[in-house]
């Protein structure tokens, strides 16, 4: 006879695990087919739910689904992120906390293995206005990520608030669709711009220093060097 505890945890490992097929299948088909061409009823069958209103019953729908995956590997990344942050302390180098913010990303990424969907449905979901605004608002909120973005910041006190958040956005598009195109030639058995994830981090790290500290073009067409 199967106790009433041992059968609420059967229960429970059968759902996190319906959960965890629902996840993985949504993240494939939205990668391969974006996140208006692919419906409810398709994930749930890809993921071997006969209930047509399985998405709905786990996650209350499409968006909360996306926001689903974007916190599990959120949430993955700034536990890595977590080592950087802390090994860095009070650094006042704006290299190390680009590279704080940058090298998690591939690092997880890495740890995928091949084919790895995430990078793809990351690009998504940021070029979608209203899965972006949901996603972005939650992941600021995250520790870690938010210890990076303030070390940056005093870094960068002598750019205008404008500059720092339009190369703040250059910066994440660069981060997001460059890994997007690393993760997509490695599942196709193509030939990736860099040869590992480190070097994809190195490259990545290199640009956006460089991005972030550039001078800055005034109105009267003068550059400005406002860098550290």
């Amino acid at each position: 006879m199967v106790s009433g505890g041992s059968g609420r945890t059967a229960r429970a490992d059968r759902l996190a695990e319906t959960r965890e097929a629902i996840m993985s299948s949504a993240e494939r088909l939205f990668a391969e087919h974006g996140l208006s061409a692919v419906s409810s009823r398709q994930i749930g069958e890809a993921a071997g739910q006969g209930n047509v209103t399985a998405v709905s019953y786990h996650f209350g729908g499409k968006p909360g689904l996306v926001r689903a995956i974007m916190v599990k590997h959120g949430e993955a990344v700034d536990r890595i992120r977590q080592r950087y942050v802390d090994e860095i302390g009070e650094s006042h180098d704006v290299r190390d906390w680009v590279g704080a913010l940058v090298r998690p990303v591939p690092v997880h990424l890495g740890s995928l293995g091949i084919p790895s969907w995430h990078a793809r449905f990351a690009v998504q979901v940021m070029t979608d206005p209203l899965m972006r605004a949901i996603v972005t608002d939650e992941a600021l909120v995250r520790t870690h990520l938010r210890q990076t973005l303030d070390g940056l910041g005093r870094c960068l006190h002598t750019l205008s608030a404008q500059v720092r958040a339009e190369r703040g956005d250059m910066a994440r598009h660069l981060i997001i669709h460059t890994c997007a195109e690393r993760e997509r030639a490695l599942a196709e058995g193509g030939a990736p711009l860099h040869s590992s994830w480190e070097r994809t981090a190195d490259a990545l790290t290199d640009a956006i220093v460089g991005l972030l500290t550039a001078p800055v073009t005034t109105p009267h067409g003068h550059l400005e060097n406002t860098g550290p």
